[in-house]
C-alpha cells in the first residue's frame, strides 16, 4: 500500500461516519478495511474497521507499537484463542500473531498507538466486563496505563456528553444507538461513527437513543497525562 494520510494530524479534530465509508482491499483476500485514521503505508499508525470473510486469514505479523481491537460482529481468532463479539484485546508493543476468522467477523482496531510501558496483554470478554454506575449511565473499564484509559460506556437517551475534555484528548466510537452533535449544523451519529477531539476543541453530543460507546482517553497529546 502506498503511504496514506487520512486524519493523520492527531492534534486536530476528526469525525468519520464509518458505516458510510467504502471498504478497501487489504493485502490478504477476504479481508477488507474502512479507514478512519491512517498515517503511513501498509505498516502505519491506523484506526480502522476491518471485516474478515468466513475462512479468511492474515499472514503472521508483528506489532512493534502495539495493537488493540474490539470485536463488533462474529468471532475473531488467533493462536491465543477465539474472541467473540464484544471482546476487547490489548496486544502490547512487540507482540505478533496470525489472525483469522472461521465464521467471519468485523473488528474495530487501532495500530501503532502505544508506548513501551503499555506492556500488558489484556483480554476482556463481555462476561468479564464489570459495569459500574456513573453520573450519566454506566461504564466498564477495559484497560488503563499511566497515560491512557480505555472503556465502554452505556448512556441513556437524552444524555449529553462532552467528547475531548479529558486531558490528553479523547476518542469515541459509537457501537450501538444514535446520537447527534450539538454544533451548527448538527450531524447525526450512527453506529460505527468515530470522533477524535482534544480539550481545545471538545464537542458535545446528545444521545437520541440509548447508546454504547467505546472511549479512549489521554493518549493524543504526549505532554499531557490522564486526570
Amino acid at each position: 500500500m502506498d503511504a496514506m494520510q487520512i486524519n493523520a494530524d492527531r492534534s486536530r479534530p476528526a469525525l468519520e461516519s464509518g458505516a458510510k465509508l467504502p471498504w478497501r482491499a487489504s493485502p490478504e483476500p477476504g479481508v477488507m478495511r474502512k479507514v478512519l485514521e491512517r498515517n503511513g503505508g501498509e505498516v502505519a499508525l491506523a484506526t480502522s474497521i476491518v471485516r474478515y470473510e468466513a475462512g479468511s486469514r492474515f499472514a503472521s505479523h508483528r506489532h512493534d507499537a502495539g495493537e488493540e481491537f474490539l470485536v463488533l460482529e462474529g468471532v475473531f481468532s488467533d493462536a491465543c484463542g477465539d474472541y467473540a463479539s464484544g471482546t476487547y484485546v490489548h496486544n502490547p508493543p512487540g507482540s505478533s500473531h496470525a489472525p483469522f476468522s472461521e465464521s467471519g467477523c468485523v473488528i474495530f482496531v487501532k495500530l501503532r498507538q502505544m508506548t513501551a510501558d503499555e506492556s500488558d496483554r489484556v483480554v476482556v470478554a463481555p462476561e468479564h466486563q464489570q459495569w459500574l454506575p456513573t453520573e450519566q449511565g454506566e461504564r466498564a473499564e477495559l484497560y488503563r496505563s499511566a497515560r491512557t484509559r480505555v472503556g465502554l460506556e452505556r448512556l441513556p437517551a437524552g444524555t449529553r456528553r462532552l467528547i475531548g475534555a479529558w486531558a490528553g484528548g479523547e476518542e469515541a466510537f459509537l457501537i450501538t444507538g444514535e446520537a447527534m452533535t450539538l454544533t451548527e449544523p448538527s450531524q447525526t451519529l450512527l453506529p460505527w461513527s468515530w470522533l477524535r477531539r482534544t480539550p481545545s476543541d471538545a464537542l458535545a453530543i446528545h444521545m437520541r437513543t440509548p447508546v454504547t460507546l467505546w472511549v479512549k482517553q489521554g493518549h493524543l497529546l504526549e505532554e499531557s497525562s490522564p486526570r
